[in-house]
């Protein structure tokens, strides 16, 4: 009797202790893939104009970095902490010629703010860049791209799509992604949602 219940007894303990193991291992693992699936940029369609995705769906964004225009280094980190507009554009692109002023003028707005711009010149020559953003009075800095190095971080971005912007909020994560053309007024209720958000601690 006495070896019956200590064989008993241990396959008790063998099996609480396998169960527990395989308890661990399945609920980390499933936390860390849904960790890292939710933390990642993967673009699955447009934002209407004027609005931003909702605060519980959106995506951190990638780590991107490059030379800008002037030829200055720059990382995306940089801009931690400020909500940002990305703004993919070309000297070759008819519309960005309508589109840049206006983001100017917001920017002139809103840069005391904590919004910062930024520019992605794509598929372009650095000497047309340079001529365009001086022709339109461009004063936010612009990452000099040709080979769009940029929109292929941004996962499954239609990186052909110019111009096309995308909103950053304060934590990083991607508020609104435009593939069209942005209006000034579309532009400024976007950032106005933003800018009322609270400052994630």
């Amino acid at each position: 009797m006495t070896d019956n219940l200590r064989r008993a007894s241990w396959a008790f303990c063998a099996l609480v202790i396998t169960l527990a193991l395989a308890g661990c291992s399945g609920s980390g693992g499933s936390n860390a893939s849904t960790a890292t699936e939710s933390a990642t940029f993967d673009f699955t369609g447009s934002t209407p104009l004027g609005e931003v995705i909702p605060v519980e769906s959106r995506q951190f964004a990638p780590e991107f970095g490059g030379e800008l225009l002037d030829g200055t280094e720059f990382r995306s980190t940089s801009l931690a902490g400020d909500i940002t507009v990305i703004n993919f554009w070309g000297s070759w692109c008819a519309p960005c010629r309508v589109e840049t002023p206006e983001f100017q003028a917001v920017y002139a707005d809103v840069a005391d703010s904590g919004v910062r711009f930024l520019g992605v010149d794509v598929k372009d020559q650095r000497q047309l860049a340079q001529a365009f953003v001086e022709s339109v009075g461009a004063e936010y800095p612009s990452l000099f791209d040709p080979r769009g190095e940029v929109a292929l971080a941004f996962r499954g971005f239609p990186a052909n799509v110019v111009p096309s912007t995308i909103l950053l909020d304060r934590a990083g994560r991607v508020a609104a992604v435009y593939v069209a053309v942005v209006p000034e007024e579309d532009l400024r209720r976007s950032l106005d949602q933003l800018l009322a958000e609270e400052t994630p601690q």
